[in-house]
């Protein structure tokens, strides 16, 4: 048995990143796992935490039996309230707990993937009671882990991994979500073409083409005269992607061309994980 051909880069990425999760966390000492991260409301210990749950959830553990408190401001809405959950039950747990804890998840998830020979379209438990295929799980699973641990390697003062496999599937997903930003939650103009030109660790240059119908699409070629271009380099569209840093602190390290209104609406609405 293995792992389908068209998982295996999922799995990589995972692993790639898990493996820097751990060897970042594991000399930490105990005052270090309570730094703050650019997750909103978590710290290292939060952010490792949150990991461990997102495994526990692929391996198909039950969920804890846990009731939040009622003073945790960054959770509110369902969503954070159900990845909370995972996060606030280890809260008290020691640093080696925790890096106990994460050494035997990652155990049992290589062990998973090393034995599972389910087919990509195989549909699997995704988060609040949804479905998912096992391909839009693992490829999913691949950009949050790689998301967190930049958010540990900024809490830390340890960058790297920039253009690490779970980066290019962190590109990759961030890119699907531009049509919807640009057309509709931006509501650009119809007929229209708005350019990203993102330098650094991971480059690409990419087309959003809006139709007669207000459609967004995503293009490799580029446009001529189009409505706006946005300029910026790979971490800050990852951080800003991601809700991670606001738009005003990182304002240097964006240059935007062309409609002044589209281009602060595609800003304002340029988060796309919750």
């Amino acid at each position: 048995m293995s792992l389908h051909p068209t998982l295996q880069p999922y799995a990589d990425a995972w692993t790639h990143s898990i493996d820097a999760i751990s060897e970042l966390v594991t000399p930490l000492v105990e005052g270090e796992w309570n730094r703050r991260t650019p997750c909103p409301g978590w710290s290292v210990r939060d952010v490792v935490s949150h990991v461990i749950g997102l495994d526990c959830e692929m391996l198909g553990d039950p969920r804890p039996i846990h009731t939040l408190p009622r003073d945790l401001f960054h959770v509110t809405n369902d969503h954070q309230r159900y990845m909370e959950m995972q996060v606030d039950v280890r809260r008290h747990h020691t640093a080696p707990e925790m890096t106990s804890e994460l050494e035997y998840v990652v155990i049992r998830r290589n062990r998973q993937l090393r034995n599972d020979s389910r087919d990509p379209g195989t549909k699997v438990r995704g988060p609040l009671s949804t479905e998912v295929t096992l391909a839009d799980s693992m490829r999913q699973h691949a950009f949050n882990v790689w998301v967190h641990e930049q958010d540990l390697r900024t809490a830390l003062g340890r960058p790297g991994n920039l253009d690490s496999p779970g980066a290019h599937i962190a590109r990759d997903v961030l890119l699907e979500a531009l049509p919807d930003i640009v057309a509709v939650k931006a509501d650009a103009p119809r007929s229209s073409a708005i350019v990203f030109d993102v330098h650094g660790p991971i480059e690409f240059l990419r087309t959003i083409r809006v139709d007669i119908q207000g459609r967004g699409t995503l293009e490799t070629a580029p446009a001529l005269g189009p409505a706006a271009t946005l300029t910026l380099d790979w971490e800050t569209y990852v951080r800003l992607a991601c809700g991670r840093v606001t738009l005003e602190s990182v304002a240097d390290r964006v240059k935007a061309e062309g409609d002044p209104e589209l281009t602060s609406a595609i800003l304002r609405n340029f988060t796309v994980t919750p």
